[in-house]
């Protein structure tokens, strides 16, 4: 029997950097990170600020390092946060917002996918009470919602959210892992979605293809704890230029993923043409409703469509190693065990 070509939607992490992108990397002018500021670290800090509107950022390995660093330097023990329930800091980075960072969560139900509204920020917030009770002092935002299937937050709906966090003393850390994507679903600068925020987290090795690292952001002097914290958790780097190369080849891609959204469309479509309870994908990201999820996903994988779980859905990530052509593909594999 033919090993049928494997067709990857598990993440858009799984990308490899192309040609272009190592050659960046092995040509990229580097120091040492932590007993100077590597050049072109420095670099790509600059031009990501400069995007987030921001002023200044630091370069971390993971997103979840960056969102670690954020809470860390935002929370102190025993204070709670709230963020949106299935956000990525409450079910998906391990539980280290109250293990490291000592915070204590507080999920938000979501009136729409993703999305909270600005009364339930202020319900929640609460006014001060006796010393024994809980403090609530930070608002997690996540643009897009991974969990939601890269749901996104205009700009409008960011404002109230974080006039909201403002009004009720809450400062506001912005997970955007994939702030890109939301960008460009949007048609809005990256700037135009941070408006407001002490804080940001962005991903570089996503949809923009690098294969290491993110970049956490703010005010001058929360980059300079934050180097202290990232020194704290093991993430301080040597010659890091030769990562930051790549992430600087990435940003010169952001306008790629409308692709990415467009491939997401299809599939979803497609999808849905065949029975599949999916609804229309605001990014790329789809999720899709099935009987019996294990099940599902083991006979994806014999068909060589690679995907994953997701909040009791399959979920599909569109990405820039997987085209139109491979969409199309997944599809007449899906059909032909579908008919």
């Amino acid at each position: 029997m033919t090993q049928l070509a494997p067709l990857d939607f598990r993440s858009d992490t799984v990308t490899r950097p192309d040609q272009d992108m190592r050659l960046a990397m092995s040509a990229a002018e580097v120091a040492d990170d932590v007993l100077e500021h590597d050049p072109t670290m420095k670099a790509l800090e600059e031009r990501v600020a400069d995007l987030l509107g921001v002023e200044a950022a630091l370069w971390v390995p993971s997103g979840s390092m960056g969102n670690l660093i954020a809470l860390t330097a935002h929370l102190r023990r025993g204070d709670r946060f709230l963020a949106a329930r299935g956000a990525h800091v409450l079910d998906n980075e391990l539980g280290t917002a109250a293990w490291i960072a000592g915070g204590m969560p507080h999920p938000l139900e979501c009136e729409l996918p993703g999305r909270f509204t600005a009364d339930s920020v202020r319900a929640a917030a609460g006014s001060d009470g006796p010393y024994y009770t809980l403090r609530t002092t930070l608002l997690c935002l996540e643009n897009t919602h991974n969990a939601a299937g890269g749901a996104v937050t205009p700009p409008d709906e960011h404002a109230l959210l974080v006039s909201a966090a403002r009004e009720t003393g809450l400062k506001v850390h912005l997970d955007g892992a994939r702030l890109w994507n939301a960008s460009i679903a949007l048609g809005v600068p990256p700037a135009a979605l941070t408006v407001g925020v002490d804080t940001v987290q962005v991903c570089l090795s996503k949809g923009l293809g690098a294969p290491v690292g993110s970049v956490v952001a703010g005010t001058a002097a929360f980059v300079v704890e934050a180097r202290r914290l990232r020194k704290m958790l093991g993430g301080g780097v040597r010659q890091g230029g030769v990562l930051a190369a790549a992430g600087l080849v990435g940003l010169d891609r952001i306008d790629d993923l409308a692709a990415d959204h467009a491939n997401a469309r299809t599939l979803a479509r497609g999808l849905g043409e065949l029975g599949w309870q999916v609804a229309e994908p605001a990014t790329n990201i789809v999720l899709a409703g099935v009987p019996d999820l294990d099940v599902t996903l083991t006979g994806l994988r014999h068909l060589g469509v690679y995907a994953g779980p997701m909040a009791g859905k399959v979920r599909f990530v569109t990405h820039r190693d997987v085209n139109a052509a491979d969409v199309a593909e997944a599809l007449r594999r899906i059909q032909s065990v579908s008919s």
